[in-house]
């Protein structure tokens, strides 16, 4: 003869309570690992504090500066930026990387990409760009400006380098911060021109954000 075992409705509810109170103690688990963790990463952070990377203007060429009509500008630039990460314990990654000229808050050169890279600790750089312009518009008071330069003797360009970087600290990486580089170029600019390219005669120290 079979035996049939008939557990009562006490007894399945007692099993109903003990996996709520297994599902509650994973979920408490999970929360609290994570919460360990994320509480380590900023820990690590916060004592690393890292230093924004430093840029320079080593030099910068203009080879060519032209109206093609009254509002239409042709330009070529060349340039060569040091780039310098001056964290002893921090890597970074830089990416989508654009370089460009303005004169006067008008930009006269199209982005030019430069590849993305990794910059360990305390390395350097170099990073070199050319810059062209082919009928950009610009504003109608251009060219009154550039001989206003030209009289002065002084002609003052920024170039700039926009991107993203990401912090690296051991196997672990950031999100993605915006960078934003200015340099001031400086360049001997008066009545007799050079036969060759006008160029920057000392290097200068460039403004960043991040």
């Amino acid at each position: 003869m079979s035996q049939i075992s008939i557990k009562s409705p006490k007894h399945c509810g007692k099993q109903g309570v003990n996996i709520e109170k297994l599902y509650k103690k994973l979920v408490f688990f999970g929360s609290a690992l994570f919460t360990t963790l994320l509480s380590i990463i900023l820990l690590v952070w916060l004592i690393l504090r890292p230093t924004k990377p430093e840029f320079s203007l080593k030099e910068a060429d203009i080879y060519q500066l032209k109206l093609s009509n009254a509002h239409l500008l042709n330009s070529s630039i060349q340039l060569t930026i040091l780039s310098k990460n001056p964290n002893q314990k921090v890597g970074i990654y830089y990416d989508e990387l654009q370089v460009y000229a303005t004169y006067k808050g008008q930009q006269i050169t199209l982005y030019t990409s430069l590849p993305p890279f990794y910059q360990g600790h305390e390395d350097s750089n170099l990073l070199s760009a050319s810059l062209i312009g082919t009928g950009l518009p610009v504003a109608p008071s251009f060219s009154y400006e550039v001989g206003r330069d030209q009289t002065a003797g002084k002609l003052v360009l920024n170039l700039k380098v926009n991107g993203r970087l990401r912090w690296k600290v051991g196997t672990w990486v950031s999100g993605r911060y915006r960078l934003n580089v200015n340099c001031v170029a400086v360049m001997d600019f008066g009545p007799t021109l050079p036969t060759g390219p006008l160029s920057t005669k000392t290097g200068t120290q460039c403004s960043t954000s991040v």
